[in-house]
C-alpha cells in the first residue's frame, strides 16, 4: 500500500517551535488546556502514580503534574509499553502525520485500565483568519495555497479513539475567543505558539506584504467588535479513553438479554395476539 504524502513538514514545525521557545512562547492556550485537564482529573477521582504528558511545551503541564514524565511531541513517542496509568497528549495531535498512530502509541504505553486524555485544536479554530486569508489570496494572487492546517472535527474524534483500541471513548469540545488589536498581533501570537505554517505543501516563497495587508483589511471589515478589536476563535477538542481491562463494563452480545426492556422499565405493552389495543383511559 502506498503511504499518503505527509501533511506536516516536521523539520519546519521543529524550527517554528524552537523559535517560539527562544523568543518567549505564548502559552496561554496550553495553560487553559492544562487547567481544564486538571479539573477533569479531579472528577475522575483516582490517584495516578505514573503519568506521562506528550507536549511541545513542558512548562504548563509540569505545573499541574510535577511528577509526570514529559515526552517530546515527535512522530515516534518515547513511551515505554505498559509503563503509565495516565497519558495526556497535549495540543500536538493536530500536527501529526499519523494521529491514529499517535493514539495507538499512547494506548500501548498505558497499563490495563489506564486513562488517556487528549486535547487538540478543532476544525473551527481560526475560521475568521481562514476566511480572510482565502479572500485576500484570491484577490491578490488569483488563487489559493495551503496556509492554514486542516484540523479535526468533533464528529470524527471519537472514531479516532476507537480505531486506536481505547475503550469507553468520549469526545467533547469548547470554544475560546481571544481578541486582538489587529491581524498582525494575532500573527505575532501564532509565531510565539509555534503554530505558523508548517504544511508540507506550503509555498516556499515568502508571501508579499500586500497579501497580509489585504487580509487584515478584510478581517477587520467583517469581524471588528464594538471595542474596535478583532476576535479569533479557538476550538479545543478534548478526548478521553481507557486502556482495555477485564474490570470495565462490557457490552452484551446481541440476543443475550434475559429480560424485555419494557419489563425492566415496568411498562405495560401488548404482547402479540393479546387483543390489547394499547389505549389508556
Amino acid at each position: 500500500m502506498t503511504r499518503p504524502p505527509d501533511l506536516t513538514d516536521r523539520h519546519a514545525l521543529a524550527l517554528h517551535r524552537a523559535r517560539a521557545l527562544r523568543a518567549g512562547p505564548a502559552l496561554f492556550l496550553h495553560e487553559a488546556a492544562a487547567a481544564e485537564i486538571k479539573e477533569r482529573l479531579i472528577e475522575v477521582n483516582r490517584t495516578f502514580t505514573a503519568p506521562a504528558v506528550v507536549t511541545p511545551f513542558e512548562k504548563p503541564w509540569a505545573e499541574i503534574l510535577p511528577s509526570a514524565r514529559l515526552v517530546a511531541a515527535d512522530e515516534t513517542l518515547t513511551l515505554d509499553p505498559g509503563a503509565h496509568d495516565l497519558v495526556i497528549h497535549a495540543l500536538a495531535l493536530h500536527w501529526s502525520n499519523d494521529p491514529v498512530g499517535q493514539l495507538i502509541q499512547c494506548r500501548r504505553a498505558l497499563k490495563p485500565d489506564g486513562l488517556f486524555l487528549g486535547v487538540l485544536f478543532g476544525g473551527r479554530s481560526l475560521h475568521e483568519l481562514r476566511g480572510a486569508m482565502a479572500e485576500a489570496e484570491a484577490a491578490i494572487l488569483g488563487g489559493l495555497s495551503p496556509r492554514v492546517l486542516p484540523m479535526a472535527e468533533i464528529r470524527d474524534a471519537g472514531g479516532l479513539l476507537q480505531r486506536a483500541g481505547l475503550a469507553l471513548p468520549v469526545a467533547d469540545c469548547a470554544e475560546i475567543s481571544v481578541s486582538y488589536k489587529d491581524l498582525h498581533r494575532l500573527m505575532h501570537d501564532l509565531r510565539a505558539m509555534g503554530e505558523t505554517n508548517s504544511l508540507a505543501a506550503r509555498h516556499r516563497r515568502p508571501a508579499p506584504r500586500r497579501l497580509f495587508d489585504e487580509a487584515a483589511r478584510r478581517y477587520a471589515e467583517i469581524h471588528t467588535m464594538p471595542d474596535g478589536r478583532i476576535p479569533a476563535t479557538v476550538e479545543m477538542i478534548y478526548l478521553a479513553g481507557w486502556a482495555p481491562a477485564e474490570t470495565q463494563p462490557q457490552a452484551l452480545k446481541p440476543g443475550s438479554a434475559r429480560m424485555r426492556l419494557a419489563d425492566a422499565l415496568g411498562a405495560h405493552t401488548p404482547r402479540p395476539g393479546s387483543g390489547d389495543s394499547g389505549s389508556s383511559d
